[in-house]
């Protein structure tokens, strides 16, 4: 166990869940609040500036992914000096919970919302959902919205087979449909792989005239991690905050991926089954100019490999292909050719 006091600094690695979540309290505690909502769901603020960062996160998810087993946003309280109001759950919730309902209610009510300049809501997955939903308390939000789901109401979403166990829980009342709930946003920003089929077809339902969809061809299911893993995540939410974030600004951020193990890798198991081997071959040699990657030396040497065995193959052809051109275009002008006849 560490000993307290607990500061924003403090590493809360290892520290048992009941201990961890004392630990978070008391921080919070000490320039804003921290409230259970139920038995499922936390509500964590921590005031510093007239920015406010609405994050969604679940406990494991900030125990795995944080380096000091933290919220993601006190990362960016301590690096930006935003305030950050996270709420969190106890698993994938979806944050459908009568005690968030009211815990937003009692926010509006308070004027929470109207004391900063400037609000951004942020989630991935589940948590994406709920961005997106919970947005509408706070008109004129920016939202960063990480693999949303729309909705995992049956009735509209039935091709969605993955959250099964989530068919009974109510997506029709209060924050419901999460792309209604973002016609009060400023922005809306929609993040997801178009070649993840299910993620692209919850996204479509995202279209609206304030929403931005951000593609991120190639990265799979789990782009929070891999914009983590870029060194992106934070850079992306400051241009929400400073009102940057377009698509010409994400392109330029996104260029990242060039050197992203992940990415190039997802990039060659496409073109391998596209049998696109010219494209390969030049895939092969960017990687292989830029860093030490065994399957990328491999795969070039056997396309080159295979290249120079059928060279004499090709050349033999070629060789054929001028030969028969050259009699016939010998025998066209031939003095032996018969003579047309005049009219």
């Amino acid at each position: 166990m560490i000993d307290a006091p607990f500061t924003i600094e403090t590493s809360l690695v290892g520290l048992p869940k009941d201990e961890w979540l004392l630990a978070i309290a008391e921080v919070a505690e000490k320039d804003g609040f921290c409230q259970n909502l139920g038995d499922k769901h936390h509500a964590i603020f921590v005031e510093r500036s007239p920015t406010l960062l609405v994050t969604f996160e679940t406990v494991s998810g900030m125990r795995a992914l944080s380096s000091l087993s933290q919220p993601l946003g006190w990362d960016l309280v301590r690096n930006y000096g935003w305030s950050n109001l996270c709420i969190a759950s106890e698993g994938d919730t979806w944050f459908r919970d009568p005690s968030v309902y009211a815990c937003f209610d009692r926010l509006v009510d308070d004027g929470f919302f109207d004391e900063f300049d400037k609000v951004v809501f942020y989630g991935a997955g589940p948590a994406g959902y709920a961005a997106a939903a919970y947005s509408v308390a706070a008109p004129g939000a920016w939202v960063v919205a990480i693999q949303p789901q729309a909705t995992l109401d049956p009735r509209i979403t039935e091709w969605d087979d993955r959250f099964k166990e989530m068919r009974r829980t109510d997506f029709s009342s209060r924050y419901g449909y999460a792309p209604d709930m973002l016609d009060a946003a400023e922005a809306a920003f929609v993040l997801y792989d178009p070649k993840v089929a299910l993620d692209a077809m919850h996204a479509s339902l995202f279209t609206r005239p304030n929403v931005t969809k951000l593609r991120m061809r190639h990265m799979g299911v789990a782009l929070q991690s891999e914009l983590l893993q870029l060194d992106q995540l934070e850079t992306l939410l400051s241009l929400a905050v400073d009102g940057t974030l377009d698509t010409l600004t994400f392109a330029d951020l996104y260029r990242s991926r060039r050197d992203h193990r992940n990415y190039l890798k997802a990039l060659l198991v496409a073109l391998e089954a596209d049998d696109r081997t010219q494209l390969i071959l030049h895939l092969c040699r960017y990687v292989n100019a830029r860093m030490p990657a065994p399957r990328f030396v491999r795969k070039q040497k056997l396309i080159e490999a295979e290249m120079q065995m059928n060279e004499p193959v090709r050349n033999s052809r070629g060789c054929e292909r001028r030969r028969a051109l050259a009699r016939r275009r010998a025998k066209e002008s031939s003095p032996l050719a018969p003579i047309p006849t005049l009219c």
